[in-house]
């Protein structure tokens, strides 16, 4: 079944928002077998025009979901390979003088896309890593004193090993706050996996399904900053966004929390669920999708007390205890 283009000359109808999220979902699948929540979170930081981490083993298709949403969306992807010697200006570009023109010329670095994976971000010291994440921020870089800005819709995809730290710089608790969720990436189940093995011996593997014909992109050149525009027409009611403050400043209050979530944790759950209500096909918002974002958006921003780790307790469960005790509205 093929995909339609719709024209975006205005701003999307919702129910072209519905469809299209629909077709987008359909043809990411053809290429990444399973990971269907990593897929819908993954959709909704692009909507939300946030930024994401994602962690997950090597091997478990990170890079090829990027690539996959970038050319089912129609946009420019880049991807840096985030090593200790990395500088910043690998990350934003530099000038270079012109002996022709006798002027100096900007090469500019891979920032300047729509859609950038930070492959191991933890791997690069912490000058560029503060070089990247300013520029999520301010969707734009300076250089050599002048500033230049970035696509509206900068996304940044940073990835992590989960099991491998040696020699790597973690990102400090603030500069985690700058992504909206973490995103995990678990291992394939056995179903999943199996299907996996007999595509690599045909002629459809995932790599061949992105680089052929067979997928069709969803949306065309500058068209999703519309579809993001429509966002605003979802449902949210009062009710649901005082739950979500309520939810967020639970955290903060919570007796084996030291660091709680802040202001930016309330604005990302606000703007996911809304995006999630969409994706599922719905133009109002519920508490089940604030409370399927939760754990996305809540967990890489809390900070345990030791005495608490020491005892094994681990943030996902104090998120579960936090979503049991605050109300949920009717």
């Amino acid at each position: 079944m093929h995909c339609i283009v719709i024209d975006f000359t205005m701003k999307p109808s919702l129910e072209q928002l519905l469809a299209t999220l629909a077709a987008t979902r359909a043809e990411v699948a053809k290429v990444i077998i399973g990971q269907e929540a990593a897929i819908e979170l993954a959709l909704v930081t692009l909507l939300t025009r946030q930024h994401a981490l994602i962690e997950g083993v090597p091997g478990v298709a990170k890079t090829l979901l990027v690539r996959t949403l970038a050319h089912v969306l129609g946009v420019a992807s880049g991807r840096v390979q985030f090593t200790p010697d990395l500088m910043p200006s690998d990350i934003t570009g530099t000038n270079i003088f012109n002996l022709q023109t006798n002027q100096f010329t900007l090469i500019k670095g891979p920032v300047f896309t729509a859609f950038l994976l930070a492959d191991e971000i933890n791997r690069a010291p912490a000058k560029t890593q503060a070089a990247l994440l300013q520029a999520m921020q301010e969707r734009q870089v300076s250089i050599d004193r002048d500033t230049h800005t970035l696509d509206p819709g900068f996304t940044v995809f940073a990835t992590q090993n989960p099991a491998d730290y040696e020699g790597t710089y973690p990102l400090p608790e603030a500069q985690k706050d700058r992504f909206m969720m973490k995103i995990k990436m678990e291992s394939p189940t056995r179903e999943d996996e199996l299907a996996l093995a007999h595509r690599t011996l045909g002629a459809d593997t995932p790599e061949a399904v992105l680089a052929g014909n067979t997928l069709h992109p969803t949306l065309g050149a500058g068209e999703l900053e519309g579809l993001r525009a429509t966002l605003v027409d979802i449902l949210l009611r009062d009710e649901l966004t005082t739950y979500v403050v309520d939810l967020v400043r639970a955290t903060r209050s919570h007796e084996s929390v030291l660091v709680g979530a802040g202001p930016r944790a309330t604005q990302s759950l606000l703007l996911g669920s809304r995006a999630k209500a969409a994706i599922a096909g719905r133009d109002y918002v519920t508490p089940d999708d604030v409370r399927g974002l939760a754990a996305a958006v809540l967990a890489h921003r809390l900070v345990l007390r030791p005495e608490y780790e020491i005892e094994g307790l681990t943030i996902d469960e104090v998120l579960t205890r936090i979503l049991e005790q605050v109300a949920v509205p009717r």
